[in-house]
């Protein structure tokens, strides 16, 4: 049917008022050709005839031959065409072919939905209502990229115009990327496909869609980790690892039906997948037989009480109150298993396996752990800890080397065979008993065993070690511990910082260069047999009687505080210790002449320190002592006046370089004469000397006060004075301390006393000194303060 009428020049004003009005679309048929003329109109322009528009076949050839890539970019890029500013006069040719149809958005919308997306985006370039109709979110929700090439700036946009896009299938070499720009752009996308033939490698991590479909006949590695898929189809016949870590709304069935369709998987996680099931890893183990990596922690379901899983080499079940001992069954039948991690199975009581590859195995936080046997002979790690209950462990091992068992406050069992342990940490392990020891004993089951930490283990009291191979020993903190034996010839470190109830202690033989004993305020037995030994310290062990030191290299001994040791001791001492070179008896109150005496079996003795003793007679120092070069006797109260004259008046000890008397009781005139004869003193200690009035040593020759040392000009040169000096015995004392001293009044020092030397003079704290004059060319330091 043909239908052509011409207008009037009123219906044409009239039509060109509504156009301008409504602003729809118009279309213009040709009933006799198979094309369709699609254009938008403008009001205001005038008719012109049919004749004169434009040739149909032309209009086609330009108008429709974009493809639909173009139409593609032109719908991502969001172009719309300035269809206000065309030219109706083409149209005004065609009046006698128009056939008016008014097309409301509403039919618009029901047309477009029968069209695809390339054609959707064809109808976009037709007009302005056309493009925005087109544009409507609801033919956007489900997108098909398949075969289709589109580059990633392409895809960004149409998720930005799109964002309540619902699925999206896509192919090409960036569909890896195209989707997970689709998962981070889109909130309401419901469905992942993704089909790939080349792609070896897939990561689809935080997912929010319903479901994930992936076909990848070459894919090795995919991880979904974190998605919140309901539903998951894998077509992946060579996937080897696959991660669906915290997946939390994948059901159990949708698990078993995407692993086991994996038949070559070697690693799985599907930690904190919550409905996992035994049923579905009896399922995986049987369709999936070279799985050797599983990662079930955080899966509540899991029993393991029928599953058998033999090629396991890795198996984490972190979590898993499931587990229990009944589970141990299941995984004692993984032969190869290397792995193991068991850390916060509350549930579990106890551990019990023979597995001949395990080399690794965690049990941490297992609040009803209480038993551990293990029989691996290729364990090489062991980590347990805060296992409040756990009271017994039984070990075989010949490649573990290091075991690290701390703060078990219950476990009192240990058994260890384990021939290659080298390291041994069983510190704040409060109820290990003296039996502990047999299990570090030779024989006992670790013959490399070389450090050995049982600090703060409160419930040993007898400790014994017999041990070849032992070089370091910490027994810190264990204050309950009354006996001690230590037959380890090659220890070269002892910790006893703490055992404070210490009584009896044997060191018979050991390694030690030195000891350090600590304050032992109940030790009364010492035996000591250290053919390496060179320092000794027993300082604060008060009651220590009986004392057996057999160190032939030792160089130092400090017995301070040591008040019962006796003469015997000290005697027995020097004859089997002969190179002792510095020896401190301070506060020793039960040593006498006869200990003195027995100084002279030692040749090398420079230091001796006598401090807050009793002594009387010091005329046994004097003969035994001959290269003593310092010696103390501070608060030697009972010294007389008569006690050190043979230093002074009988030339004794001659290479006496250091002297202290500080707080002692000597009088005046026997400290005058000390220091006017004893020249050979470097450094002289007379702190807290109550009977010392004036250090004067000007009138110590008979000397007046008023006049100089030497009668010399004052203009003399200090070289020349030092000549003129040396007639004089110079004095090579240095440093001079007089610190305390309440009734000192007046230090006069005159140049003629030769002091060249001196260096140092301390008269602090003297609160009645009123004179000082002192004549020393080097003094670099006087100290008046407080005077």
């Amino acid at each position: 049917m043909e239908r052509n009428r011409r207008r009037s020049d009123g219906e044409s004003s009239s039509v060109s008022a509504e156009d301008t009005r409504r602003k729809r679309a118009r279309v213009y048929f040709d009933f006799d050709g198979p094309h369709c003329i699609v254009k938008c109109s403008n009001a205001g322009k005038s008719s012109a005839s049919v004749d004169e528009f434009v040739d149909y076949d032309n209009f086609q050839r330009s108008s429709l031959r974009s493809n639909d890539d173009d139409a593609l970019r032109s719908m991502s890029a969001g172009e719309e065409s300035n269809f206000d500013e065309g030219d109706d006069s083409d149209i005004s040719k065609v009046d006698d072919l128009e056939v008016k149809m008014d097309l409301t958005d509403d039919l618009l919308h029901m047309v477009f939905s029968f069209l695809d997306h390339p054609n959707l985006c064809k109808a976009a370039r037709v007009c302005k209502q056309w493009w925005t109709a087109s544009a409507h979110e609801v033919f956007w929700k489900s997108l098909n990229f398949e075969d289709r090439s589109i580059s990633v700036e392409q895809f960004e946009d149409i998720c930005r115009r799109y964002p309540n896009i619902m699925a999206i299938r896509m192919s090409g070499p960036a569909c890896n990327q195209l989707v997970m720009k689709a998962i981070s752009s889109l909130s309401g996308i419901q469905e992942i496909s993704v089909n790939h033939d080349r792609l070896c490698h897939l990561q689809l991590t935080k997912c929010r869609v319903m479901r994930i479909a992936v076909r990848c006949p070459q894919l090795e590695t995919m991880s979904l980790k974190r998605s919140n898929m309901a539903q998951t189809a894998l077509n992946c016949p060579l996937l080897q690892e696959l991660d669906i870590g915290s997946c939390h709304k994948l059901p159990d069935s949708a698990i078993r039906s995407a692993v086991t369709s994996c038949s070559q998987l070697v690693s799985l996680d599907m930690s904190n997948c919550s409905s996992v099931s035994d049923e579905t890893l009896r399922e995986i183990s049987m369709n999936c037989a070279n799985l050797s990596f599983l990662d079930a922690s955080y899966c509540p379901n899991l029993f393991l009480e029928t599953v058998r899983l033999p090629m396991l080499t890795v198996l984490k079940l972190h979590s898993c109150d499931g587990i229990t001992a009944a589970s141990m069954a299941a995984i004692s039948h993984s032969y190869m298993l290397e792995v193991l991690e068991l850390d916060n199975c509350s549930l579990l009581t106890s551990v019990s396996l023979d597995l001949p590859r395990l080399q690794n195995i965690r049990l941490v936080h297992c609040r009803k752990f209480a038993d551990l046997n293990l029989m691996t002979l290729t364990l090489s790690s062991i980590l347990v800890s805060n296992c409040p209950v756990l009271h017994r462990i039984n070990i075989t091992s010949n490649s573990l080397q290091k075991l690290t068992i701390p703060k078990q406050d219950s476990l009192t069992t240990l058994a260890l065979q384990c021939q290659s342990l080298q390291e041994v940490d069983l510190s704040e392990c409060e109820s290990l008993n003296n039996s502990v020891c047999n299990v570090f004993n030779d024989g006992g089951g670790c013959p490399m065993l070389k450090s050995l930490v049982l600090g703060n283990c409160e419930s040993l009291t007898s400790v014994q070690f017999i041990s070849t191979s032992l070089i370091s020993l910490s027994l810190g903190g264990c204050r309950a511990i009354t006996n001690l034996e230590l037959t380890c010839p090659n220890l070269e470190k002892v910790i006893l910082d703490g055992c404070d109830h210490l009584e009896r202690a044997s060191f018979c033989p050991v390694g030690l260069l030195s000891l350090n004993l600590g304050i032992c305020p109940k030790l009364n037995t010492l035996s000591i047999e250290a053919p390496f030994m060179v320092s000794l310290e027993l300082k604060g062990c008060g009651v220590l009687s009986e004392a057996f030191i057999n160190c032939p290299l030792l160089a130092s001994l400090d017995a301070s505080f040591c008040s019962q040791l006796t003469d015997g001791c000290l005697s027995a001492t020097t004859v089997s210790c002969p190179l002792i070179e510095s020896l401190i008896l301070m506060s020793c109150s039960s040593i006498g002449s006869e200990g003195l005496r027995s100084l002279y079996c030692l040749p090398n003795l420079t230091v001796l320190d006598l401090s807050y003793t009793f002594l009387v007679n010091m005329q046994p120092v004097f003969d035994s002592c001959l290269q003593l070069k310092v010696l103390k006797l501070q608060a030697c109260k009972y010294l007389t006046e008569t006690s050190l004259e043979p230093l002074y008046k009988g030339g004794a000890l001659p290479a006496l370089q250091e002297l202290d008397l500080s707080y002692g009781t000597l009088c005046q005139s026997a400290i005058d004469e000390l220091l006017a004869c004893c020249t050979n003193l470097t450094h002289v200690s007379l702190n807290g000397c109550v009977n010392m009035h004036d250090l004067n040593w000007g009138s110590s020759r008979g000397q007046s006060d008023n006049f100089p040392a030497v009668n010399t000009p004052s203009w003399a040169s200090s070289n020349e004075i030092i000549s003129e000096s040396s007639e004089h015995s110079a004095r090579l004392l240095q440093n001079l301390y007089c610190v305390g001293c309440p009734n000192i009044r007046k230090v006069v020092i005159p140049l003629r006393e030769n002091c060249f030397h001196l260096l140092f003079l301390n008269l602090s704290l003297s609160a009645n000194l009123k004179v000082v004059d002192v004549t020393c060319l080097n003094l670099c330091f006087l100290n008046l303060r407080y005077g």
